[in-house]
Order: C-alpha cells, then structure tokens, then sequence
C-alpha cells in the first residue's frame, strides 16, 4: 500500500532564522575564539592590528548571537507548538524511555525511528542543555571581557562570576565549552541527515523552507 503523505509547516520563520544566524555566529566565534587562546599569525608591525580585529569580529558575532538567542527565546512563547519551549523539558519517567529508543535508533541498534512531528523528546531534551551552555557562555565571555572593562554593566552581565570561579577557570571552561558546541554541531547534522533518508520526510530541507512530509502517523511531544 502506497505510504500517502501531506505536508505540515512546523518551523516558522523566526526560529529557521535564529538556526541560521545562531549557524554562523558559532562558526564565526569558534575560529575567532580559537585564534584569541592560541594565535597562529603573528603581526610583524604595529599597524596590522591582527589580534584587535580578531577581537573586535569576535565581539560583533557574540552580541549578534546574544539577539538570536533573545529572538528564539521570545519565540517559543509567542511561536507555534513546534518552537514552544514546553518541548524542551521531556523529563518524566516515560519521556526519558522515549530518548533512550531514540538513542537506540541513531546509534543502530534500532530500526524504529522517533515518530514526531517536530522536536523529538532527545531534540528537546538537546536543546535544554545547548540553550544552558549558550548562556554560560555568553555569561563567562563577559566575564573575560570586564576584566579590561569598568562599569556595573559588565559586572552585572557576567563579571559576577569573577566571586566564583578564577579568571583561568573561566577562560578554560570558556574555550571547553567551545568543543563540545562544535561536537554538538556534527551530531546534529548526523541525526539530521540520517532521519531525513530513514523517514524520507524532508527533515533537512524543513530547515530552509519550514516544511515537513508527516504520513499522519506522527504525534506531538506532550504540552
């Protein structure tokens, strides 16, 4: 019997454009960021100003990518079921044998795959931690960056952590952090691109265009 399908707009604008931007924006602060702890050109004369580029297309990607983190926020109050924030907490007992089948599933072991319309219980529960690592983030870069910088502005942003952590622990934790986003990142496009070819249902171009293929088989993450 032929597998009918319909399609279902899941991913509004909002949250396709914060992906994208938040997208470039770590691209941009990784290879930036990476540069800052280890330099590997070296300016020969005053005037070349390297490293005060480096930093200041540093600072320009962290407050773009503070915006989306703002927009996306603001969003999964204000946006469609798909993009509300209440699929970011599959916590219960039930939700977490959901994510362990998923797991099962990407990993090989099994051929049942997550049958969900928007984010999976192991997406929501992914975007749970990527979100609080983001903020650490945000938070321990501007704790490096008043450091060099007066103001109650700065202390209030991220200098506070100063009282708990040593500047070096910071700047580790900061640059660690850094990895396991770039590593968040590959998996990502893993489980993409592998449910896109298992299920056939136009996960990866739903990135672009917002659209998915559902055979009606699909359900919601409990609101």
């Amino acid at each position: 019997m032929k597998d009918e399908r319909s399609i279902v707009y899941v991913w509004e604008y909002p949250v396709r454009l914060t992906h994208w931007l938040n997208f470039l924006c770590i691209l941009v602060l990784s290879v930036t960021g990476f540069y800052i702890g280890n330099p590997f050109i070296h300016a020969y004369s005053s005037e070349q100003f390297i490293m005060g580029w480096v930093r200041f297309i540093h600072f320009i990607a962290a407050y773009l990518f503070i915006m989306s983190m703002i927009i996306r926020l603001y969003w999964s109050v204000m946006g469609n079921k798909y993009a509300s924030f209440k699929t970011w907490f599959p916590l219960s007992s039930s939700d977490m044998r959901e994510v362990l089948t998923e797991l099962k599933f990407y990993f090989l072991i099994s051929k049942k795959p997550p049958k969900i319309v928007g984010h999976t219980y192991l997406g929501g529960l992914t975007m749970l931690i990527m979100f609080a690592i983001f903020i650490f983030e945000i938070v321990s870069g501007f704790a490096l960056y008043s450091v060099t910088h007066s103001g109650k502005i700065w202390t209030v942003l991220g200098g506070w952590l100063l009282g708990i952590m040593s500047l070096p622990t910071i700047r580790l934790y900061h640059h660690l952090f850094m990895y396991a986003i770039l590593v968040f990142a590959l998996v990502h496009v893993y489980i993409a691109w592998y449910s896109d070819v298992y299920e056939k249902n136009s996960l990866m171009g739903s990135i672009f265009s917002g659209y998915k293929f559902i055979t009606g088989k699909e359900q919601d993450l409990k609101s």
